[in-house]
């Protein structure tokens, strides 16, 4: 049939006409819902630490396995395999099935009957998987469908998620379509008896989707068998590991872990080459710190003093808090205005030209500026980003995340205490162009910061404004600001630090 000729054409790119292998390379990210749990540690699905090059652009793309194989081969358990024994954090998985066409209701009646064929390249909505994966594969959050395999449809709510380090992306089609291909920096075909797949889609379908035996029976005979031997198959050449047996080939999985593990070196390096980049250059233009005034430096000398208790410390902070945000606000776009007085005369003034302005604290530290900023801006509206620094990586985690809807369209005070190396600062920024908030309307506000994380951020994103009360000059091995304020969060909410606790986040105890 045609439409049989046009999935073949999409699905088999002419041998030998591949481009040059490209340069592999990776991404980073983490956490929403985790993906799964093991004796000795969880792994996350969302979330992700943007490491960008000098030039602000990002430094690395994710690395994106595609998992291929028949119905009920073991793709699922095979790619959970591989995500626990990489043991990297920031992993996404992304599976085929979330991606079914929407029904019409005549389709949704044969379906019932067992009568729709979901084993087609034709069920698949193509153009989807491939926009997703994209966006995912540039780290860039993207919204999943998720789908009812007992009423065959596509439920209301869709889940969010995040770019990784890492993308595995399984289904029964995920060789079959030319563009998607180009995606997959990795191909695994998952290669099961076929005796051994009936019996586990018999158990699936029954136990999981409330069918009956006769009904799967007929589908497998009539769709499921036949799509295998004519679609599915035939892309096992296309792979570049095929692992026999499934999930009781272990060598194979150690052998493709060890093959993405190569990969994943790329980043630690990116990382390092932009903790030194620009240090010895000037700070950037779009930093402005509060005038030093014998007042400002006379509250830094008591914040700062380790033997200040902790009454003061709040009270002094508060003070510089709002000195902070008035000094940010005078930043804001201001336009023309006149308006008349009581006594019947003009008066020629300024007004705010922007639709609105939110706030967006970096739990825990960013919190407490909160009260600073609701006092000078009436119906404020606030979000807040959880983001944990783990201390065995040394990178950002994103833990939680609640935003204001229409955010895109308002200024964004992005608010945290401290800012050492601004790794968890630049992921809060990537978070806030996910949801479309235009780089230059971004203001990252911060108490103290290194000149390390300055240069970061503003190199990362040359379009955000950086404000501050004053710059300290170096950073330790730990990630500490020298001379520094100690630990903002521990002092402010008098808990005890953990022992390896970063400037940047110091997040790490709640």
């Amino acid at each position: 049939s045609n439409s049989s000729a046009e999935s073949l054409d999409r699905l088999y790119p002419a041998v030998g006409s591949t481009k040059p292998p490209r340069k592999r390379t990776t991404s980073q990210c983490k956490s929403e819902p985790p993906l799964l749990r093991t004796s000795k540690r969880t792994i996350y699905t969302a979330g992700r630490p943007p490491w960008y090059n000098e030039h602000g652009t990002q430094s690395k793309e994710a690395f994106v396995i595609g998992l291929g194989g028949g119905s009920a081969s073991g793709k699922t358990t095979v790619a959970t395999m591989i995500i626990e024994a990489l043991d990297v954090p920031w992993v996404v998985l992304l599976s085929m099935d979330s991606f079914y066409k929407v029904l019409t209701k005549q389709q949704q009646e044969q379906a019932a009957n067992n009568d729709f064929n979901f084993d087609h390249p034709d069920a698949f909505d193509f153009d989807l998987i491939i926009a997703t994966l994209k966006k995912l594969k540039q780290g860039k959050s993207v919204k999943i469908p998720i789908y009812d395999f007992t009423t065959h449809s596509r439920k209301k709510e869709w889940k969010t998620l995040y770019g990784a380090n890492v993308i595995i992306f399984e289904g029964i089609m995920a060789f079959a379509d030319k563009e998607l291909l180009k995606l997959l920096d990795l191909k695994i075909f998952v290669d099961t008896d076929s005796d051994i797949r009936l019996v586990r889609r018999l158990r699936r379908d029954i136990s999981e989707r409330g069918r009956d035996i006769e009904g799967v029976i007929k589908q497998y005979n009539k769709f499921v068998k036949p799509a295998f031997d004519q679609y599915i198959q035939p892309t096992m050449r296309l792979a570049d590991i095929v692992v026999p047996r499934g999930t009781g080939n272990t060598v194979a999985i150690d052998l493709i872990v060890q093959h993405v593990h190569s990969q994943l070196e790329e980043v630690r390096a990116a990382r390092a080459a932009l903790a030194s980049a620009h240090q010895c250059h000037p700070l950037p233009q779009t930093l402005s710190v509060l005038k030093s005034t014998p007042q400002v430096r006379g509250m830094h000398t008591i914040i700062r003093n380790k033997e200040t208790s902790r009454d003061e410390f709040i009270f002094y902070s508060k003070r510089l808090m709002r000195l902070l945000i008035e000094h940010a606000l005078s930043l804001l776009p201001f336009q023309s205005c006149t308006v008349q007085t009581p006594q019947g005369h003009d008066y020629e003034g300024r007004t705010y030209s922007g639709k609105q302005i939110t706030g967006v604290s970096i739990l825990r530290a960013g919190e407490t500026m909160e009260p600073a900023l609701r006092a000078v801006c009436k119906d404020v509206r606030i979000g807040t980003i959880l983001i944990q620094t783990n201390c065995n990586t040394g990178e950002p985690e994103l833990h939680y995340l609640r935003l204001p809807k229409d955010i895109s369209e308002d200024h964004v005070i992005l608010m945290d205490c401290t800012v050492s190396t601004g790794a968890a600062a630049m992921m809060a920024v990537r978070v806030l162009l996910d949801h479309d908030v235009p780089e230059d309307k971004i203001f990252l506000l911060s108490l103290l910061m290194a000149e390390m994380g300055v240069h970061s951020v503003a190199y990362a994103f040359p379009r955000v404004k950086i404000i501050t009360t004053a710059v300290d000059k170096k950073v330790n091995d730990l990630f500490r600001i020298i001379p520094g304020i100690g630990n903002f969060g521990d002092r402010y909410f008098g808990t005890d630090a953990p022992p390896d606790w970063s400037d940047d986040e110091d997040a790490l105890s709640t």
